[in-house]
């Protein structure tokens, strides 16, 4: 499972050092406002998919993708994020 995330989080630092014309995740990593739009709009998504009762997995993927990208668009290391939640742990 965390396997799969590695892998998002190692293809968008990958793409944010080494650019590849054409890619969507260099698209998201270049314009900042594009990638915060695709995070509002999949949580949208997502909860209208919960509501309904249809495409969940889907939609919560697209979430975890939008979000990765858009943290390292910003220079947030998800190794922190990670850090900050277990500092939550009770």
């Amino acid at each position: 499972m965390l396997k799969a995330l590695e892998e998002i989080v190692k293809i968008a630092r990958e793409r944010k050092e080494k650019p590849i014309e054409g890619s969507y995740t260099n698209k998201l990593l270049k314009d900042k406002s594009l990638s915060k739009a695709k995070i509002l709009e999949e949580i949208n998504e997502l909860i209208d998919a919960v509501e309904k009762g249809t495409n969940k997995i889907h939609e919560s993927a697209d979430i975890l993708y939008h979000l990765i990208v858009y943290l390292e668009a910003n220079d947030i290391k998800i190794e922190d994020v990670m850090d900050e939640l277990k500092k939550r742990r009770k």
